[in-house]
């Protein structure tokens, strides 16, 4: 396992991360509960091979990923007294409705995860809107600093979901150490604002470096491990966060990032193929993280927007209506005719996905 510096924080730390935002879990009564055995020892197999951190949210998995991520975290100290790692987590911005919600939601998580203090603490889904109407009006940064004297936060960063201006504009506040983003060879477009942002001095963290699904989905040989390596092959990067849902997903990553990561000709052949290709450019950019649900209407929108997806590459439209006329047959879930248009749903979305028009167009490509 590569071990990074995280820009100026002095930490260094492994360059695949867990990511705890899809945790194996089932549905009850239509609530998503997490399996915490197969979590907690899914998570302790990614510290065993050499992870020391991991990044959860406030809402991550029903809320329950920050209690499961905080008892791993006990539980590998209990056995592991001399090995580091390192917790990134988030606070819920669109929840802020004053300056005192800041402490109010940190003394919260610190509780959830049973921790004396955070190492990487996150305003969670940074975009332009969320910026000014809650972290500069409130004086947010100067919450977190103060947090920060306290020791109850190690340090200031951001995840970001908006345009490379923004987050250009929001490192130059000098106010972070360290930001998230979203970074995979289906979207390059954070590219120079990450350079930008190490030569400032902060970590780069990276999420959905599979593009949530996107990059399997393309059903390329080797192409899962094409994908890390072309994020790893980026020196501005520090970590990259990984969702895992199996003990085969873990053993997996780890032995991608313990391996050489220079491209074989033929690995290089399907990047170029990938890189060029114009159709996996017009892809919808779901990431299938989940924000957009629950639905009202109880829409199924990111299965449908992943047929949807899998149309555009592939062009079976009778196979992808197969698999659309479905949903809803063993559950309780709507195709996209029963959207409402209420919009939540696109309020929701980081990706800022015009979801209402594009389950029109699936709804009219697969009722045909």
């Amino acid at each position: 396992m590569e071990y990074r510096d995280v820009g100026k924080t002095k930490v260094k730390a492994s360059l695949l991360g867990f990511g705890a935002m899809r945790l194996p879990s089932d549905k009850f009564e239509g609530e998503e509960i997490i399996r915490h055995d197969e979590s907690l020892e899914l998570i302790l197999k990614g510290f065993e091979k050499g992870i020391n951190i991991i990044d959860t949210a406030y809402p991550y998995c029903n809320k329950q990923s920050e209690k499961l991520s905080g008892e791993a975290l006990k539980n590998w100290k209990e056995k592991n007294k001399d090995s580091r790692i390192y917790l990134s987590t988030k606070f819920p911005t669109w929840l802020a409705g004053s300056r005192s919600d800041y402490r109010k939601y940190l003394e919260e998580q610190l509780k959830t995860l049973d921790v004396d203090f955070i190492d990487f603490y996150h305003f969670h889904t940074l975009n332009s809107e969320l910026f000014e109407s809650k972290v500069l009006k409130f004086k947010l940064i100067e919450e977190a600093q103060k947090a920060k004297s306290e020791g109850l936060i190690k340090h200031i960063c951001f995840s970001f979901h908006d345009a490379q201006p923004v987050m250009k504009k929001i490192i130059d506040t000098g106010g972070f150490e360290a930001v998230l983003c979203q970074y995979n060879i289906l979207d390059r477009s954070n590219e120079d604002v990450m350079s930008y942002a190490r030569q400032k001095g902060l970590g780069v963290f990276i999420m959905g470096p599979l593009a949530g699904g996107r990059v399997p989905d393309l059903c390329l040989p080797g192409i899962e491990s094409i994908a890390l390596k072309y994020i790893i092959s980026n020196p501005d990067v520090s970590v990259i966060f990984s969702g895992m849902q199996k003990i085969q997903d873990v053993l997996q990553n780890a032995a991608v990032f313990s391996q050489s990561f220079s491209f074989s000709d033929s690995e290089k052949e399907i990047l170029e193929k990938v890189l060029d290709n114009k159709e996996i450019k017009n892809l919808i950019a779901c990431n299938n993280c989940g924000y957009c649900l629950p639905c009202p209407s109880n829409v199924a929108i990111p299965k449908i927007l992943k047929i949807y997806n899998y149309y555009l590459l592939s062009k079976m439209q009778k196979n992808c209506a197969w698999q659309y006329k479905n949903i809803g047959i063993d559950s309780e879930e709507e195709k996209a005719g029963m959207c409402n248009e209420c919009g939540k749903c696109e309020e929701a979305c980081p990706q800022g996905l015009k979801i209402i028009q594009l389950l029109k167009q699936a709804e009219a490509i697969f009722r045909k």
